[in-house]
């Protein structure tokens, strides 16, 4: 079978100025990468234009930790909706190199609906997430600093800090780490530890900034901790936001590049949704429906995840209203909430699948909440029977939900001109607006308990002593009125990962509440999710190469 990386060497593309060509951007307005990649300008982002754009949302149901192929159905959506004669731009993340070299592989799609250059995107790209990288452990260093040379009077006490410092790898081994030994010139010793770029709060200011004022503001109020004597302190107090968004001056710039059919494609930013935002940046979504009659998102996980903090947290803030939402459904994954086991999801099973339409059907509800117009996209796969695949539309058709097979891997554009019909159709005869599952001015115990009660299925919430003290401390800060963004496995819809299928009777756990007040919102951290993931026993790393002219093997 032809592989991934074998079909996006293969493909002729396009230069780059070429593609800036079809949004009716001018070449001399690009900052080329190269010849397939660009940064895209600030100043050509056109907010007036923005009305004119039907913003799409591509999520899913709960996924196989292989992932179900939201970005590979998105980029096949958008290569379908162009060959119907619409001006469509996909946009996405940028893939962490944690997952690249660990279980998921590449985030570029995959088959005959890619991103290229596909190898530069899976690893290094442009340099974001370095530069997002340095900007999150210069603070770091200079609040180190800071408590070493007890600068001015800011007395910061060591025990309240909650930064730490951050890298684009999963390394299990720096989770939880001590610094600060070898004597007094080497700093102050205390416990801390790694998360990976894709949770630091960094990306997520970077994802939901408006401009460089924005970004500047957002960085300057990330809190830090207290001082002896109980006063907060914010990244602000000790001057890092200049010199943090001079590391980002590239970075907070979209970057452009296409898909297999010669397609617009902007990738912005990368936060993962089961610990962050799980969405791309606000300024590239706005630059693609500046240019595009349709703009087609994706948000990471299952529509619990990456979806519900879409709208409640990024379409709230930039005031964003999506025309669609299409919800990509596997038979595999469906088999596996039905009972099967993880090793045996590419057997024929139809009983298997009909068990587990639970889990499609809990998520259609999630969409209708948001007061949206869903779609089904059942992505296949060479095992789907007919008789599998039939089984699920049907029943999402007798929900009253259009449901097309994608196959866009195999076919690229063409296996999406039915699904991107039924999203043209949705885009233009609904008329209903998203409203948001919670209000921001909200008690913080009830935003959780709407996003786990209504989002997740739970029947309560549970909080223990620590979320309880954090809970006080957000409000002796003034910071109750932020949106949450709850860490949650992406494994399950309630926060056991082995609790599978539409799980019902359970309590969610919160075990603290973290503050990510330059984000502009606050993160209960539920069940055993951790933030710095490990590598499996075979780690995708063990099979990519590079041969003697340059050539990237093994990314998938």
């Amino acid at each position: 079978m032809v592989t991934d990386i074998e079909i996006a060497s293969s493909a002729k593309m396009k230069p780059i100025q070429e593609i800036a060509g079809i949004l009716g951007i001018d070449s001399s307005e690009l900052e080329l990468y190269g010849n397939y990649k660009a940064k895209l300008p600030l100043s050509l982002l056109n907010e007036e234009n923005i009305k004119n754009s039907n913003l799409i949302l591509v999520s899913a149901i709960t996924p196989t930790p292989a992932g179900e192929g939201k970005t590979t159905t998105s980029i096949g959506l958008v290569q379908g909706l162009n060959r119907l004669g619409k001006k469509a731009t996909v946009v996405l993340r940028e893939p962490s190199l944690g997952p690249v070299f660990g279980m998921k592989g590449g985030a570029a799609g995959g088959g005959y609906s890619q991103v290229l250059p596909m190898e530069d995107i899976n690893l290094h790209f442009t340099g974001d997430f370095a530069a997002i990288e340095k900007a999150h452990n210069l603070l770091a260093s200079l609040l180190d600093n800071h408590i070493q040379q007890r600068k001015g009077d800011i007395d910061i006490d060591p025990r309240t800090i909650h930064l730490r410092r951050v890298m684009d790898m999963n390394d299990r081994a720096l989770r939880n780490i001590v610094i600060g030994l070898g004597g007094r010139i080497h700093g102050v010793p205390r416990e801390t530890g790694f998360d990976i770029t894709a949770a630091s709060e960094v990306m997520a200011i970077l994802c939901l900034a408006e401009n460089f004022d924005d970004l500047k503001k957002r960085l300057g109020n990330i809190f830090l901790g207290f001082t002896y004597d109980n006063k907060p302190i914010y990244a602000r107090d000790i001057k890092a936001q200049g010199a943090m968004a001079a590391l980002l001056k590239d970075a907070v710039k979209p970057n452009l590049v296409q898909t297999m059919e010669g397609n617009p494609a902007i990738i912005h930013g990368g936060p993962f949704a089961n610990i962050a935002q799980g969405t791309n940046s606000v300024i590239a979504t706005k630059m693609a429906m500046a240019y595009s009659d349709y703009t087609v998102t994706e948000a990471g996980f299952g529509f619990d995840l990456g979806a519900e903090k879409f709208f409640d947290i990024k379409c709230k803030s930039a005031g964003l209203s999506p025309k669609a939402a299409v919800l990509v459904a596997t038979v595999r994954a469906l088999k596996l909430h039905g009972g099967v086991s993880l090793k045996d999801i590419t057997q024929p099973d139809p009983g298997a699948v009909e068990k587990g339409l639970g889990n499609l059907e809990k998520h259609i509800e999630n969409m209708e909440q948001f007061n949206l117009c869903p779609v089904v996209a059942v992505n296949r796969f060479p095992t789907d029977t007919d008789e599998e695949l039939a089984i699920v539309k049907n029943r999402a058709q007798s929900l009253g939900v259009g449901c097309a097979v994608s196959d866009v891997w195999k076919k690229g554009g063409e296996g999406a001109l039915e699904l991107g019909e039924l999203v043209i159709k949705a885009a233009e005869r609904c008329i209903s607006e998203f409203k948001p599952l919670y209000e921001w001015e909200w008690p913080v115990q009830d935003k959780i308990e709407a996003v786990a009660k209504k989002m997740y299925g739970a029947e309560a919430v549970d909080y223990l002593h620590h979320a309880k003290s954090d809970i006080k401390k957000i409000k002796k800060l003034g910071l109750e009125g932020l949106p949450v963004c709850i860490a949650k496995t992406q494994n399950s819809l309630s926060d056991n990962p082995k609790l599978l299928g539409r799980p019902r009777d359970f309590i969610v756990t919160v075990r603290e509440i973290q503050i990510a007040s330059g984000a502009g919102f606050l993160i209960p951290i539920t069940g055993d999710i951790v933030r710095m993931p490990g590598l499996p026993r075979h780690p995708a790393a063990e099979k990519i190469d590079i041969d003697n002219k340059g050539n990237i093997e093994g990314v998938f």
